[in-house]
């Protein structure tokens, strides 16, 4: 059989488009079993770029598909998956049609090769182009309501990479250092593709990943001097650093024995010290209460859709219902373990408002209100004093993750 130079990282795209979109896995799922065939970092970063364009612009890809053909193709059969794929290197990977055409046709056979050759071939001649911005599959923009169009625009590109410093006077340094900026005292901004672990600082514990919407739930709860902390479902950990490093006394709570490793790798990288308990948060009874709660809740993650796209095709009312039963149920436990006079800080990296302002209304603690004045410039509260961000934020900078947080006191 002839060896065809890049076939190895379509194929791993195509499987990881199909474990997506058929099966409902994640993307950082599917990437490891696709990927196995796949030889060198570059071919494997291409397999996973093809897939998350796909994912990002898969409405508009499918409205060119039906343009150029008679009959519209299933939504989930495999011509129509390919042509997704050749779009997405055409038109978003700047590769080359004659390239396109080698790698992909091979995935298919007989008809459906011919077929496929043909819809890409009349687009082509047709030069045809994408919008601005993707367009979110109607049931996920009925969703998200008024922000839909604000939110697509900050998926139109992969996002940069953030960092959170252990040391916020050394700001402009590491700016400088890593060639990047930074958008408040104690964050950097990289471009992305950096090889994380080769970077000026990595080795030293100096920085962690973390997307800047991120950082702010555990910036909420300020200067700890000594006092204990529950950092309640904290793996892989970077609230937990972000706690230590603010001098709190931090109770780090995660049931994943695989998370709370990464955590605990991270407390030694860095020199921060902290206490990992594994345990189930609806199950564990603390020793004591705590003078703060950081309960950054088990959620759908759609906020994350600009570095994780399959969100947009994975996420539906039950998920959204089962992820809002269990927050309400860790919200109601997180109350009780706080001392009075203590600061309670709720958040998720969910778009939905049934995971953010249903959930906060819930609370019968006192709203401490967020203020413009603890947040990133360009950042502003909500009328009810919560934070919302979205990936349309900032994008002149790269963007947001999508988060909600509310703080209260008891």
């Amino acid at each position: 059989m002839t060896h065809i130079s890049g076939l190895p990282a379509r194929r791993a795209a195509l499987q990881m488009l199909d474990a997506v979109l058929r099966r409902g896995e994640t993307l950082d799922q599917a990437f490891g079993p696709a990927t196995r065939q796949v030889r060198g970092f570059a071919d494997k970063a291409l397999a996973r770029a093809i897939a998350g364009e796909v994912l990002r612009w898969l409405v508009d890809f499918d409205v060119l598909i039906d343009s150029a053909t008679k009959q519209a193709l299933p939504a989930d059969a495999k011509p129509r998956m390919v042509l997704r794929m050749m779009l997405a290197q055409w038109l978003r990977l700047d590769t080359p049609p004659h390239a396109v055409i080698a790698t992909a046709l091979p995935l298919l056979s007989g008809g459906p090769k011919r077929l496929a050759h043909g819809v890409f071939s009349t687009l082509t001649r047709g030069e045809v182009t994408l919008p601005h911005n993707p367009t979110l599959p109607p049931d996920v923009a009925v969703r998200w309501g008024e922000r839909s169009e604000a939110i697509a625009a900050g998926l139109a590109l992969p996002p940069p990479l953030d960092l959170t410093l252990r040391d916020a006077g050394e700001t402009q340094r590491w700016a400088n250092e890593l060639s990047g900026d930074s958008l408040m005292p104690g964050h950097v901004r990289i471009a992305r593709g950096a090889g994380v672990e080769g970077l000026p600082g990595f080795k030293d514990g100096t920085w962690w990943v973390q997307d800047l919407a991120a950082s702010l739930p555990a910036r909420l709860l300020g200067a700890g001097d000594g006092k204990h902390v529950l950092d309640l479902c904290a793996a892989p950990g970077g609230k937990t650093l972000q706690l230590a490093a603010a001098g709190w006394k931090v109770t780090a709570l995660d049931m994943s024995k695989r998370r709370l490793a990464l955590l605990k790798d991270n407390l030694k990288r860095t020199g921060l010290s902290a206490s990992p308990v594994r345990a189930d948060a609806l199950t564990w009874q603390p020793k004591h209460q705590f003078d703060a709660i950081l309960l950054d809740a088990p959620c759908t993650a759609t906020g994350t859709c600009r570095r994780h796209p399959d969100v947009i095709h994975r996420i539906g009312p039950r998920q959204i219902e089962e992820m809002a039963e269990l927050q309400a149920k860790l919200l109601q436990r997180a109350q009780e373990w706080l001392k009075p006079g203590g600061t309670l800080v709720y958040a998720v990296c969910s778009l939905e408002d049934e995971e953010g302002a249903e959930q906060a209304r819930k609370v019968s603690l006192a709203l401490d209100p967020i203020k413009s004045e603890d947040l990133p410039e360009g950042l502003t509260p909500t009328a009810e004093g919560w934070l919302r961000t979205d990936p349309g934020m900032a994008a002149e900078h790269g963007g947001l993750d999508g988060f909600f947080i509310a703080r209260w006191t008891k």
